[in-house]
């Protein structure tokens, strides 16, 4: 029920009218946040599993080279990921998804890689708006990158998401400015995502910078598509190859068994909704989907009359 090759967002034109039913209700700029959807645009897989495709191509994440100039002393730099490696098992990157808050939603993950070190935590805070024939969803929050054995933290923001074409055939870019930065290294990058001009213009444009500590031109520039090939440019005149993601196999998540998991994991929780999706049964996903929020509702509510908190799992709010 969960394959992620058929997961293309389709024609929307066959549901005109409950489209057009629920722009009639939503201005533009307005936050859509408490917006009921209709069932059949929603997802088969939960907003905190879609994180994990963060880390779609872990050898990225895993594999990056880190260069300490023989003639200095200075922090070691961080270079250009020294290509895909190959992936000996599936469980060597660990990741797990909570959602902390439901008003706001905010959504905490984290990943780690005992053997090599390195960790990644962070968090997002959805806040969608209409903007009349597309959605914007800004992807508030941060995450940071840890360098273990380094003792180096560095620190980023989110893209937003755009959906556009909302009334025939939806499609999904990106856009913003990115920043990553480094207090102990003094070393940053700003990434830049460039949302398609209205008129001409390509799709999924990206353009990336990095600075030495105290240096007001960049060493390196990078140039592209992030979906696609990126192209390095050096300070020294060299223009080589960045990385070409689409030459990249996408690794394939192993994840427990909808039968192993806890009445609140995700999978489990939301199974017969999925399953109505899957198999276009949208009364089915649409009743199920009813029945479980008014669950959600009616416990909150009963925790509301105790005087309780709701108590998160895996993270804690600080």
């Amino acid at each position: 029920m969960y394959d992620e090759e058929d997961e293309e967002l389709g024609s929307l034109e066959g549901h005109g009218s409950v489209i057009q039913h629920l722009i009639s209700q939503v201005k533009i700029g307005m936050d859509l946040t408490r917006v009921a959807l209709p069932t059949f645009i929603l997802e088969r897989r939960s907003l905190l599993e879609m994180y994990a495709d963060f880390f779609a191509h872990p050898d990225l994440f895993c594999r990056c080279y880190w260069d300490l100039p023989d003639d200095t002393n200075q922090a070691s730099k961080p270079l250009v990921p020294d290509g895909p490696v190959p992936w000996a098992t599936s469980d060597q990157l660990s990741f797990v998804a909570e959602q902390v808050s439901h008003h706001p939603p905010v959504s905490a993950f984290y990943a780690e890689h005992k053997e090599k070190r390195i960790s990644f935590c962070g968090h997002i805070w959805t806040k969608s708006k209409f903007l009349g024939l597309s959605v914007c969803v800004n992807n508030i929050g941060q995450g940071c990158v840890s360098l273990l054995d380094l003792d180096e933290e560095y620190i980023l923001n989110f893209p937003s998401g755009y959906g556009r074409s909302i009334l025939t055939v939806p499609w999904v870019e990106l856009g913003g400015t990115c920043q990553i930065t480094c207090s102990k290294t003094g070393y940053s990058a700003t990434v830049e995502f460039l949302t398609k001009p209205f008129y001409g213009g390509k799709k999924h444009r990206i353009s990336a910078e990095a600075w030495s500590p105290g240096e007001k031109k960049p060493f390196l520039v990078v140039e592209g598509e992030w979906n696609g090939n990126m192209i390095a440019k050096w300070n020294d005149g060299r223009t080589e190859g960045f990385i070409d993601t689409l030459s990249l196999p996408i690794i394939k998540k192993c994840v427990k068994p909808v039968t192993d998991q806890e009445e609140n994991e995700s999978r489990y929780l939301w199974k017969e909704v999925t399953a109505g999706l899957k198999f276009n049964n949208i009364n089915k996903a649409t009743g199920a989907k009813v029945t479980l929020e008014q669950k959600q509702r009616d416990e909150a509510k009963i925790r509301k009359e105790l005087g309780e908190e709701w108590q998160t799992k895996l993270f804690s709010l600080e």
